[in-house]
């Protein structure tokens, strides 16, 4: 058991609350307005993990934190003799068959080779062939219309493999995609050249609060803003007037634009998938053990 002093751990606290506010407050002073962000709120409504929740610090298996009362107050956490901690009585079975399904998946995408190319698609095939009261962030006119997006999907081969952005193609944009991915297929199809897999790192980090280290969560969840910017840059909305320019998958310029970040993200993704493979290693063990075997890093190093 790793103890931190009360000094130590309120520095790392506040540190994170600081890092992850500029991404909150904003959220809540949006909220407040009856504001929609057709960027940013994603990060906020598809993932369900509530700004309060996301400010929270919480130190990872394997750490007690001296002076740490205040934390008994949280679900999760016991008293030990050196400090308060998590406590492997509430890692249920649930939480355990949750940990297993995260291995699972992120093990199978980190075997395969990214798959780059598939130039955003996605976004394109959520409007295809829609009228303007159907689209999905319907105050944000279409860079090329609606007839200038229908023919971008017409003349491109559509590849998504993540089940769920397909899910919300339209359904004349279905049958153009190579793939149907089903529920089922996701461990089957999922690989680490997508942006929305990679987006989802952030997911499976909140699925196992309070049990994943902050630090993860927080690289996870900033990498996903970055790729959900890229993802709305390379979309068919105009949306400069919020700062945000276009990455036009229509050009070939911008295609090759949209590979060369793409690659970037993925190269940056496999490094938290590999910490967070790590952090379910280290959760099953931990639980099986009691109080466990010492955990392979409790914090991991930081992601600019």
């Amino acid at each position: 058991m790793t103890v931190l002093s009360e000094d130590q751990w309120r520095a790392r606290q506040a540190a994170h609350r600081e890092r992850v506010a500029r991404w909150t407050e904003p959220h809540r002073e949006r909220q407040h307005e009856h504001r929609k962000h057709p960027v940013l709120d994603f990060l906020f409504t598809y993932y369900s993990f509530r700004p309060a929740r996301l400010e929270r610090w919480q130190p990872g298996v394997g750490v007690a934190l001296a002076g740490g009362e205040e934390f008994l107050a949280r679900r999760g956490f016991t008293a030990t003799p050196d400090g308060v901690a998590l406590d492997p009585a509430a890692f249920t079975e649930k939480r355990r068959s949750t940990a297993e399904f995260v291995l699972g998946l992120l093990s199978a995408t980190a075997s395969r080779k990214a798959r780059l190319g598939c130039f955003g698609l996605h976004e394109w095939a959520m409007v295809y062939r829609t009228q303007p009261a159907d689209i999905r962030h319907s105050g944000w006119p279409l860079r090329l219309g609606h007839a200038g997006t229908d023919e971008v999907v017409d003349s491109m081969q559509i590849s998504c493999t993540h089940y769920d952005a397909f899910r919300f193609f339209t359904p004349p944009a279905r049958p153009l995609n190579a793939l149907q991915p089903e529920r089922t297929d996701q461990v089957r199809l999922e690989q680490p050249g997508c942006l929305h897999a990679n987006m989802d790192l952030f997911k499976w980090c909140y699925k196992l609060d309070p049990f994943v280290p902050a630090e993860l969560v927080a690289d996870c969840f900033e990498l996903a803003v970055r790729v959900r910017e890229l993802d709305m840059r390379a979309s068919p909305y105009d949306l400069r007037e919020l700062g945000y320019q276009p990455v036009p998958i229509e050009t070939p310029e911008g295609r090759a634009d949209y590979v060369r970040r793409q690659r970037e993200f993925a190269e940056e993704a496999a490094v938290l998938r590999q910490r967070l493979i790590d952090t379910c290693r280290d959760l099953l063990r931990w639980a099986d053990a009691g109080f466990g075997a010492e955990p392979h890093s409790p914090t991991g190093p930081a992601v600019q």
